[in-house]
């Protein structure tokens, strides 16, 4: 079986360059038979990176996907924040690129 890194990789390399639908954070959580699941913190859902489901991992797979999954929604959203700023006259320090109208 791949481990958790292996199918991130795999994830991260495909055409799209995304890991599916990405706009929200995630958290790891044991379950009853002490294995552990990334899940959506707000849905609860497990979540899938590739085709397959974070469920049934170590805890230190279930530390490094969720790591992994939650720095990609930080870059996800630093840049979404840069194009809005710029898009609005403003450089990556947030300091005006032109004077502002009256």
């Amino acid at each position: 079986m791949n481990s958790i890194r292996s199918l991130c990789a795999a994830s991260a390399d495909a055409k799209d360059g995304s890991l599916g639908h990405m706009s929200h954070d995630y958290g790891r959580r044991m379950e009853m038979n002490r294995s552990w699941t990334i899940y959506h913190v707000f849905t609860g859902v497990p979540a899938e990176v590739g085709a397959r489901s974070m469920v049934g991992l170590s805890k230190v797979d279930a530390t490094t996907g969720m790591l992994f999954l939650n720095s990609h929604n930080v870059e996800r959203r630093r840049t979404s924040f840069l194009q809005n700023a710029r898009s609005r006259g403003f450089n990556e320090h947030c300091g005006a690129t032109r004077p502002l109208d009256a």
